[in-house]
């Protein structure tokens, strides 16, 4: 099975604050495959973006997908996955290593680090995510 892109951006109103993500998965040729979100309850900005890895890798593993690019705008992320940044934060060492583990099970992971407006399909998933699950907190 060919690669997929994966966008992936998450946020924090607050930071901590009510948090979500959002995954914009392409095939190689750039049409949308599929695209999710989730509401992460409260969280920090660099939570919600490991979590929309993970869940981005979660859906490489769970659809067969063997090799992915990985398209962030966190530019923390991407160089603590290449590993040019140590993961210094303890609340970022558990979700980077279940990320490594998940990424090594593939056979290929790519990280990129890309301007904000290449990721506003991801980033309008994200607010999305942060919307419906403040909503449903104040309902």
């Amino acid at each position: 099975m060919s690669g997929i892109v994966a966008y992936i951006d998450g946020g924090a109103r607050g930071n901590p604050g009510p948090a979500g993500y959002g995954v914009r998965i392409e095939n190689a040729t750039g049409d949308l495959v599929e695209e999710f979100h989730g509401f992460l309850g409260s969280a920090t900005n660099n939570i919600a973006e490991y979590n929309a890895l993970l869940a981005a890798l979660r859906y490489a593993r769970e659809h067969g997908h063997r090799h992915v690019r990985i398209k962030s705008d966190s530019e923390l992320l991407v160089k603590q996955m290449n590993g040019e940044y140590r993961v210094k934060h303890p609340g970022l060492q558990p979700l980077h290593s279940e990320a490594r583990t998940l990424a090594g099970a593939l056979d290929r992971v790519t990280y990129e680090h890309v301007r904000r407006e290449q990721n506003r399909h991801a980033d309008r998933l994200a607010n999305l995510a942060m919307d419906q699950g403040t909503a449903i907190a104040d309902s």
